[in-house]
C-alpha cells in the first residue's frame, strides 16, 4: 500500500512543486528580494472579467489566474481600482473594483491587496491545471449599480469614498461607496443636429449624445468632459455640480488633428497633466491628440501625422513633486509613444506654400513596442505603474493589454522616456519581462501592486470581520463601511 500510495498525484506534486505553485503556496514574494506582485484586471468584448497576478523577479514574469467572471450581458467598455483600504492591525486590506458595460449596468467587486495563501490541495490543483491558478476567496462580487439607461463609457475613484461615472445617457453620476447611494448627477445637454454623420448609430430621426469620457483635475474641484456629436469640451466645478465653461475647437485645430471635413470632430478622451510648474489637459481624438494650457489655447498635437489611431494616453510624472510630466500614448501598430510637451521641444512648421503655422507638434522622445519588438497589433489600454529600486532608481511597470489578447508586461526606467541633449529622439526602450495570452478580445484594462501581507493579518481560510453580509451587497446599500471622507 505504502508503494502505490507514493504514485498517487497528490504526492507527486508535493515532492516536485511547480515554480509558480510554491510561490503562491508561500504568500507571495520573499521580502528580501526584489519581486513584486501585481493584480492585472482585464475586461473584454467577450464579456469576460479577467483577473491575474504577475509575480515579477529581475527578468522574469511568472502569471496566476486569479479570478474569471462572466461580468456582464455585452461587451465591458471601462473599469477602474479604488485605492486600498486603510491599514488595520490584524486585517486584510481590500481594493474595490467597478466595471462599467454596454447592458448599463455598473457591477463592484471587492479585491483582496495581497497576494493569495494557499492550500496544499489549492497547489495540487494549480500544478494540475492548463494554466497556473491562484484564486483568492478575497475576491467577490459586491452588487451591482443601476442608475444610468444607456452604454456606461467612464469609471472613476477620486478617492475611496466617491465612484464617479458617465454614459451615453449624457449625465455623469457621482456615488458613494459607504452606502452606495447616488449623491448627485451632472447633465450634459444633448447636441443639436447639425447632419448624420457616416457610420453613426444613432436612432432615426436622433442624434449622436452621450459622453465619450471625462477626467477629473487632481484638485478634485474640476472636471472636464468630451461627448458625442459635440467639437467642443465641458468644464465642470464640481464644488457645485455647475457648468463653469465650454471650449469649442477651432476648424483649423480640427484639421491639424486630423479630423477632416467628414469626421466628427468629438473628442474621444481627455487626461490631466502637467508641464513644469503649470497644469495642462489633453484631448484625444481618432488619429491624434492635442495638448491645450490652462487658458484653454492649443499647445501642441502629440504626432506630426495623423495616419495612425490613438486609442489610450496617460501623464507619466517624471520628477515626484515638481510635476514635470511625460505623456504616453497607445497606437493601432503596437506602440507607446513618449512625448514632451516642452515649448522648448515642440516643432514649428508652416503650411506647404503659405505663411501659415500650423499646430506645432511634439518631441517623440522614445517608443515601447511596435514593429522593432515585433509587435504589431492595436494596444487597446495600458497602465503605467511607478516604481523604485534598492538603488532608489525611479521606474515604471508599464503593463498593456490589446485586441489580441495579449497581455504585456514592461519595464522601463526613468531616463527611458526623459529628455536628454545627447539622446536619439523616438529611440526603441523598454525590457519585455512576459507576456499572457488571455484568449479574449480586451477592452480595457486595470492593475496594481499588492501589498505584502502584514504580520497577524488573517489568512485565506480566516473569516474576515470587516466584510458586509450578503443581503446588503446584493442590494447595494453598503459594502465597505468606511467612514464617507471628502
Amino acid at each position: 500500500m505504502a508503494k502505490r500510495k507514493r504514485d498517487f498525484p497528490s504526492t507527486q506534486a508535493q515532492e516536485r512543486p511547480s515554480p509558480v505553485a510554491k510561490r503562491v503556496r508561500d504568500g507571495g514574494p520573499d521580502p528580501h528580494d526584489d519581486s513584486l506582485t501585481l493584480q492585472l484586471v482585464a475586461g473584454s468584448y467577450d464579456r469576460v472579467l479577467h483577473g491575474i497576478t504577475a509575480t515579477m523577479n529581475n527578468s522574469s514574469v511568472q502569471f496566476a489566474d486569479t479570478f474569471l467572471f462572466d461580468a456582464h450581458s455585452s461587451a465591458i467598455r471601462c473599469l477602474a481600482l479604488s485605492p486600498p483600504s486603510t491599514p488595520v492591525a490584524g486585517q486584510d486590506q481590500k481594493v474595490m473594483l467597478a466595471t462599467g458595460s454596454s447592458d448599463e449596468k455598473i457591477n463592484i467587486y471587492n479585491l483582496s491587496a495581497h497576494p493569495a495563501r494557499r492550500k496544499t490541495e489549492q497547489v495540487l490543483l494549480s500544478s494540475m491545471a492548463p494554466r497556473p491558478i491562484a484564486e483568492s476567496s478575497k475576491n467577490r462580487e459586491l452588487g451591482t449599480l443601476l442608475h444610468h439607461s444607456s452604454t456606461v463609457t467612464g469609471l472613476y475613484f477620486p478617492t475611496r469614498s466617491k465612484l464617479l461615472s458617465s454614459s451615453e445617457d449624457s449625465t455623469t453620476a457621482v456615488v458613494r461607496t459607504r452606502d452606495w447611494s447616488l449623491l448627485s448627477t451632472i447633465k450634459a445637454p444633448k447636441p443639436k443636429i447639425h447632419g448624420r454623420p457616416s457610420g453613426d448609430t444613432a436612432s432615426l430621426g436622433g442624434t449622436p449624445s452621450g459622453i465619450n469620457d471625462f477626467a477629473v483635475h487632481p484638485s478634485m474641484k474640476l472636471m472636464i468632459s468630451v461627448s458625442k456629436g459635440e467639437r467642443c469640451m465641458r468644464l465642470w466645478n464640481l464644488v457645485t455640480g455647475k457648468k463653469a465653461g465650454v471650449l469649442n475647437f477651432a476648424r483649423g485645430m480640427l484639421e491639424d488633428a486630423g479630423e477632416g471635413k467628414h469626421a466628427t470632430g468629438e473628442g474621444r478622451r481627455v487626461a490631466w497633466g502637467r508641464c513644469g510648474d503649470a497644469d495642462e489637459f489633453a484631448v484625444g481624438f481618432d488619429r491624434n491628440v492635442v495638448v491645450f494650457g490652462m487658458d484653454s489655447r492649443p499647445r501642441c498635437k502629440v504626432m506630426a501625422d495623423s495616419r495612425i489611431k490613438v486609442h489610450q494616453f496617460a501623464y507619466l510624472s517624471l520628477n515626484g513633486e515638481t510635476g514635470e510630466a511625460a505623456l504616453a500614448v497607445s497606437t493601432e501598430d503596437g506602440r507607446i509613444l513618449f512625448v514632451s510637451t516642452r515649448a522648448e521641444h515642440l516643432q514649428h512648421e508652416k503650411q506647404p506654400g503659405t505663411e501659415t503655422v500650423v499646430l506645432p507638434a511634439a518631441r517623440v522622445v522614445s517608443q515601447l513596442g511596435g514593429a522593432a519588438a515585433g509587435i504589431s497589433g492595436r494596444i487597446k489600454d495600458f497602465v503605467a505603474l511607478p516604481t523604485t529600486d534598492k538603488d532608489a532608481r525611479t521606474g515604471w511597470i508599464i503593463v498593456s493589454g490589446g485586441s489580441d489578447g495579449s497581455i504585456r508586461v514592461w519595464r522601463i526606467t526613468a531616463d527611458d522616456i526623459r529628455w536628454g541633449e545627447g539622446g536619439e529622439a523616438g529611440r526603441q526602450v523598454g525590457t519585455l519581462q512576459g507576456t499572457y495570452e488571455t484568449q479574449n478580445r480586451i477592452t480595457c484594462l486595470g492593475a496594481f501592486i499588492m501589498i505584502p501581507r502584514p504580520e497577524g493579518a488573517g489568512g485565506e481560510d480566516s473569516e474576515d470581520e470587516t466584510d458586509e453580509p450578503d443581503e446588503r451587497s446584493r442590494g447595494g446599500s453598503g459594502t465597505d463601511g468606511e467612514e464617507d471622507g471628502d
